[in-house]
């Protein structure tokens, strides 16, 4: 589990009002370019293409799954400087067992780290979670096997088992692995002692639950991002376009937020009557509060789950495109972010994708 993760009436409109003023926003890495200009350098200068996860690892630096370059990144917040620690910048599978900065990767999507400081990620077009050991920086596959999709394994070794385009994965405090398996339209978890995996949401059938629905029978559409908060499981479906948990003891689904229907609705209201376009993070913050990386509306969301309201607190919706650093971040605009990790101090790290950068939003 990642302990330092928090480390962690219906109005349509057509133009955006912005809320009170979220936070300043900045870029921490990234140059803004898509190219390689090699796998070290000043975190400005460093060309990242298309960050999505984001995650804090046991020594204060900040990991990034570089999607578009096939690596995990470092980004070493007294050096300012970003480095290589899995990949080779080339699509494909390879590596298992040997040093991680020689291994293929294919796409990585989200990571997590372990009580031990172990660093998993998804690797998503190669249809397995991956594991690189914290002290050897040796790589493996913890389930899935690489290169080949499908839905196979329920009951059996994780290794084994068959994933569809896993794109996000959570830790519970039993170190218990969920995994979204979007392609699959289920949500599966492996057991930490075991090894075995499981469905515990979803049929296959590509459908909204119901609210209050008993999980491990209902369809699910879309699972895409997960985060575990004590007994609630948090999912942000794309397809679904709307916020559910999944209550772990009781093993049902439960509606959040979002009508289900595609668009932008409500910047700062009802969250049941807002209207998501394909959301690709979440995470829960130090205040309890739920965030919400609304990836096709270019903003990042904050929803209160008590009292059933949620507000824009970053990027400008519609509208895709850099602007706004050393400015409020509700003012200022993203480009289809994906992921998103707050700090104990309520500070936000975003994968601004499309921008090539890692920016910062402190409270």
């Amino acid at each position: 589990m990642s302990l330092l993760r928090f480390v962690f009436p219906l109005t349509l409109i057509a133009t955006f009002v912005g809320p009170a003023r979220a936070g300043e926003i900045s870029t921490i890495a990234g140059s803004g370019a898509g190219t390689d200009n090699g796998g070290v350098g000043g975190a400005l200068e460093t060309n990242i293409n298309q960050p999505f996860g984001v995650e804090f690892g046991p020594d204060g630096a900040l990991y990034i799954c570089e999607r578009g370059l096939h690596r995990i990144r470092r980004w070493d917040p007294q050096t300012k400087q970003v480095t290589t620690y899995a990949g080779t910048g080339k699509p494909g599978f390879a590596g298992d067992g040997g040093p991680a900065t020689e291994a293929l990767l294919f796409e990585p999507h989200e990571l997590r780290f372990d009580r031990a400081g172990n660093i998993y990620w998804t690797d998503m077009r190669n249809h397995v979670i991956r594991k690189v050991d914290w002290k050897t920086k040796i790589i493996s596959t913890v389930a899935g096997q690489g290169g080949s999709d499908g839905f196979s394994g329920d009951g059996g070794p994780a290794t084994k088992a068959l994933l569809k385009q896993p794109h996000s994965i959570a830790f519970d405090e039993a170190e218990n692995l969920y995994i979204a398996d979007i392609g699959n339209h289920r949500i599966r978890r492996v057991d930490a002692k075991t090894g075995v995996i499981e469905t515990i949401g979803g049929t296959g059938e590509r459908k909204l639950p119901q609210d209050g629905a008993v999980a491990k029978t209902s369809p699910i559409l879309g699972p895409r991002a997960l985060f575990v908060d004590g007994e609630t499981l948090w999912v942000a479906l794309r397809e679904g376009n709307s916020v559910w948990k999944l209550d772990l003891k009781a093993g049902t689904f439960h509606h959040v937020s979002g009508t289900g229907k595609k668009g932008f609705a409500v910047v700062d209201g009802p969250a049941k009557g807002a209207q998501y376009d394909g959301p690709k993070g979440i995470a829960v913050g130090p205040d309890k509060l739920v965030y919400v990386v609304d990836s096709s509306n270019h903003v990042i969301r904050k929803l209160d789950p008590v009292k059933g309201v949620v507000t824009v607190i970053a990027g400008v919706p519609k509208e895709k495109k850099f602007s706004g650093d050393g400015g409020d971040s509700a003012k200022a605009h993203l480009n289809n972010p994906h992921a998103i990790c707050l700090t104990k101090d309520g500070t936000m790290y975003i994968g601004d994708s499309d921008n090539h950068r890692v920016r910062v939003v402190k409270p």
